[in-house]
């Protein structure tokens, strides 16, 4: 989603939580949405951009993403390590977890714990 507008990535968020989402569905998620015509316009040029499909339901579209979530995933998470973190996991997680420890179950931490052995493993789990 590289090179979209901020209109444009907020709408791609709505889509990718709500995959098969309406125009007037998309706009009622929005953070001060624009008129309805306008959020089509967006959403159309989202659809030209390769962003999205639709299909028809009755006399409306619904909207999903072309890409698949864990795809795009991957290219954001990529582009916030370049962008803030000089691509270096070590920062990124560590400023993560900075902002989060104490929202941080024991459970989660094991998890975390966990999830780090086994890249530095080698594991794919």
């Amino acid at each position: 989603m590289k090179n979209l507008s901020r209109r444009e990535r907020e709408i791609m968020e709505i889509v990718y939580r709500k995959p098969g989402v309406s125009v007037e569905e998309i706009r009622a998620d929005m953070t001060q949405p624009p008129g309805y015509s306008a959020v089509r316009v967006i959403v159309n040029v989202l659809e030209r951009k390769g962003h999205l499909r639709h299909v028809r339901s009755g006399r409306k579209y619904l909207y999903s993403p072309t890409t698949p979530r864990s795809k795009a995933l991957k290219g954001a998470l990529a582009s916030l390590l370049r962008t803030y973190f000089d691509n270096s996991v070590h920062l990124a997680v560590a400023a993560m977890v900075r902002l989060r420890a104490k929202d941080l179950s024991q459970e989660d931490w094991r998890q975390l714990a966990e999830a780090i052995e086994r890249s530095r493993k080698g594991e794919t789990r």
